[in-house]
């Protein structure tokens, strides 16, 4: 099986910096990624897709952009659940980054 994701977009926000228990980095943003296609009003409209990058990689990341910042990366998709408050299951799908390039 491949599970192997290369998205081009836009930061929506700057990147979400925290540290784990054990002090590893990790980082959490959204990139918004246009459509190939124009909507019938003629516009471009754009997937915001959530993301999460682990350790040196994510300080980096935080380190060298900004909201706005075009960046390219590679990672895979990854689902998640958990019980929210309420009892309702929540569901995240999200790409866990390997690598990006600005």
């Amino acid at each position: 099986m491949i599970n192997h994701v290369n998205l081009i977009g836009r930061l929506t926000k700057e990147v979400d910096l925290r540290y784990t228990q054990s002090g590893t980095a990790v980082g959490s943003f959204t990139l918004a990624v246009n459509r190939s296609f124009t909507n019938q009003q003629g516009e471009r409209e754009a997937d915001f897709i959530r993301c999460v990058i682990w350790r040196k990689a994510a300080e980096n990341l935080a380190n060298f952009t900004r909201k706005g910042s075009l960046i390219g990366l590679e990672g895979a998709i990854q689902t998640r659940n958990y019980d929210d408050d309420q009892g309702n299951k929540v569901y995240i799908t999200e790409v866990n980054v390997r690598n990006f390039h600005l």
